[in-house]
């Protein structure tokens, strides 16, 4: 640019008193001159400049430090405008890019549309278009950017407010181990547990999972915790605890939405378990022997049949036996080949680590269905094991 169209530009700014433009842009382009000319006409608008001579110069410089924007020339003597473009957006899908040329023809602006450029300009270019194309594109960026920040602060919020409703601390139960966990698919998730001490040898725990994924069933959880917290503190038998917490959530419940909903009541003086499942995953009992007994007792999902009537049934645990709790998550986490890690292999692994603590037997189940999956779980998983301390 020259000092004459400077002082222009100057003078332009003073009369109208033009804000400054913030930002900082790297251009990347062979040309002294037009790195120059880009250069002054930018830094006197108020951007941040630097500039590249060569694509894997400008690449370094973007991996050393972020931009805002970067102006980008088509034909540059060591890489292909394009396959750069391209490098830039896998590194940073957000940060737009206006493609700069001298063969201004209609296929190569397709070409660089398509391949994710925010812009295009022709060299020469005019001043005016140039400027404003690019605070276009700064803008849209910061305003996606401010959403961004919004998004994950909503993300943050979700997540610690769903950690609230899960127990932080589970209750010490006399001559028993309980260990849970649960693993949202995503940054919220449908699947919940808590254990309450309901006396000095009660003990209620429950596992659940809200039909869905997401936000959506995240929230649905939450309406089970609200009414579930009430009706635990009454110390009702499981089945009247079902049919009562069926019937708030009946109304609650959107059309299409249901819960399955395991519950039971621990007696830790008599090693005795009452239990009710309303449409949820049996539990498995490993005996200290090895053999395995899979909790038949079943009926309705929770949200879906307001005069459901529940049956509760009951079992002993004796010494060393360990019953698992789980979603579907867990059992239904398929491989590459959409194999199901299954529950037949959840219950060999927990025969396998008979002698362990809750704590690991649950480890070792999470880790076994993570392998069997490569670590790409399909849902929520979550795993509640109870077991009979050894004497």
């Amino acid at each position: 640019m020259s000092e004459a169209a400077v002082s222009a530009v100057l003078a332009r700014r003073h009369m109208h008193q033009v804000e400054p433009a913030t930002g900082s842009i790297l251009i990347i382009d062979d040309e002294a001159a037009i790195r120059e000319s880009l250069e002054t006409l930018l830094a006197i608008e108020g951007y941040s400049v630097e500039t590249a001579r060569t694509a894997e110069e400008g690449l370094a410089m973007l991996a050393a430090s972020p931009r805002d924007l970067v102006l980008l020339d088509f034909a540059l003597p060591d890489r292909n405008g394009l396959e750069v473009l391209d490098e830039i957006r896998q590194r940073d899908p957000g940060l737009p890019v206006i493609m700069i040329t001298a063969y201004g023809t209609v296929e190569n602006a397709v070409k660089a549309m398509q391949a994710g450029a925010a812009n295009f300009v022709q060299k020469p270019w005019e001043n005016r278009d140039l400027l404003t194309k690019l605070q276009n594109q700064l803008s849209r960026a910061e305003s996606q950017r401010q959403l961004q920040r919004r998004y994950e602060e909503e993300v943050r919020d979700a997540r610690e407010i769903q950690a609230s409703l899960l127990p932080k601390r589970l209750p010490s139960v006399p001559g028993f181990e309980i260990a849970a966990i649960t693993q949202p698919l995503r940054f919220v998730g449908g699947d919940y547990y808590n254990v309450v001490a309901i006396d000095e040898r009660q003990t209620a725990f429950c596992i659940a999972d809200v039909a869905g994924k997401g936000l959506p069933a995240a929230l649905l959880m939450s309406s089970l915790h609200a009414a579930l917290q009430p009706l635990v503190s009454q110390n009702l038998s499981p089945a009247e605890l079902c049919y009562r917490l069926n019937r708030i959530l009946c109304e609650l419940t959107p059309v299409g939405k249901f819960i399955s909903f395991f519950y039971g009541v621990l007696d830790a003086k008599e090693n005795r378990l009452t239990y009710c499942n309303a449409g949820h995953n049996p539990p498995w009992l490993i005996r200290r022997d090895g053999s395995s007994l899979e909790l038949q007792s079943q009926g309705a999902v929770l949200g879906q049949f307001p005069q459901w009537s529940y049956r509760q049934s009951e079992l002993r645990l004796g010494i060393g036996d360990e019953l698992l709790l789980f979603t579907d998550g867990l059992a239904e986490a398929d491989n590459a080949n959409e194999e199901l890690f299954g529950e037949s292999r959840l219950v060999r692994v927990a025969q396998e680590h008979l002698g362990l603590s809750a704590r690991d037997v649950m480890a070792a189940l999470l880790n076994a269905a993570s392998q069997h999956c490569g670590g790409q779980f399909q849902d929520d998983a979550s795993i509640i094991v109870v077991k009979a301390a050894e004497a």
